[in-house]
C-alpha cells in the first residue's frame, strides 16, 4: 500500500500559464509578415511567409502544451483521491481484522454462545475478502491514473522544448529581414524542423 504522501501534487506540474495566448500571437506574427510583404521584396516575402507559418505552428504546439500540463494536474489529483479511498478501506480492512480475532477468541473461550462468535468470526473473514478486493481495485485505478498523469507529463516536456524552438525560429526570421541575410532565414527554417521533430516525439517516445 503505497501512502497518500508519496502522490505528486498538483505543484509539481505548475500551473498553466493563463496570460500567453499562442493564438494571439500567431496573429501578431501574421500581421507583421503580412507588413513585411508589402515591400515586394522576392526575399522579404518568403521569410515573410515562414515567420505565419512557424507563428501557426507555435500556436497550435502552444495549446497542445496547455492542454497536457492540464491533463497531467487533473490526473495527478484524482490519483490522490483514489489513494485516500484505497487507505480508508485498508483502515475498515484493519478493523474487520481486529473484530475477527476478537470473536475469534471468544468462541475458543467457549460458553452458550461459542458457536455464534464462531459465524461471526466467519462472517468477517468473508467480508475482509471483499473489502480487500475493492482497497485492490481503488489502488489499481490510483496506479492507472499516475500513468497518465506521468505520459501528459512527458508530452508537456517536448512540446514545451518545440514551442520554445519554434519561436526562436520566428525571432530569427525577424533578424533575417533585418539584415536582409539567407543564413539567418534557413537557420529559423532548421529550428522549425527541429521543433517539428519534438512535437512528433512527445507524442511517439
Amino acid at each position: 500500500m503505497t501512502p497518500a504522501g508519496d502522490l505528486p501534487g498538483r505543484a509539481a506540474y505548475g500551473t498553466p500559464d493563463m496570460t500567453h495566448d499562442p493564438a494571439l500571437e500567431a496573429h501578431e506574427h501574421a500581421e507583421h509578415a503580412e507588413h513585411a510583404a508589402h515591400e515586394h521584396d522576392p526575399f522579404i516575402s518568403r521569410v515573410s511567409i515562414t515567420i505565419a507559418v512557424l507563428a501557426v505552428l507555435a500556436a497550435s504546439v502552444g495549446s497542445l502544451e496547455t492542454i497536457e500540463a492540464g491533463g497531467a494536474i487533473v490526473a495527478s489529483s484524482e490519483a490522490v483521491l483514489s489513494q485516500d479511498k484505497a487507505t480508508d478501506v485498508w483502515g475498515e480492512y484493519q478493523a474487520d481484522s481486529l473484530k475477527k480475532h476478537i470473536y475469534g477468541i471468544a468462541a475458543d473461550a467457549g460458553g452458550p454462545k461459542a458457536a455464534k462468535y464462531a459465524d461471526t468470526a466467519k462472517e468477517q473473514v468473508a467480508k475482509q475478502a471483499e473489502v480487500k478486493k475493492q482497497a485492490l481495485e481503488d489502488e489499481g485505478e490510483r496506479d492507472k491514473l499516475l500513468a497518465q498523469s506521468r505520459t501528459h507529463e512527458h508530452r508537456h516536456h517536448w512540446l514545451t522544448a518545440a514551442a520554445t524552438l519554434l519561436e526562436i525560429g520566428i525571432a530569427i526570421c525577424t533578424v533575417a529581414i533585418i539584415t536582409r541575410r539567407k543564413a539567418f532565414w534557413l537557420g529559423s527554417m532548421g529550428l522549425g524542423l527541429a521543433g517539428l521533430a519534438l512535437f512528433g516525439a512527445a507524442y511517439l517516445l
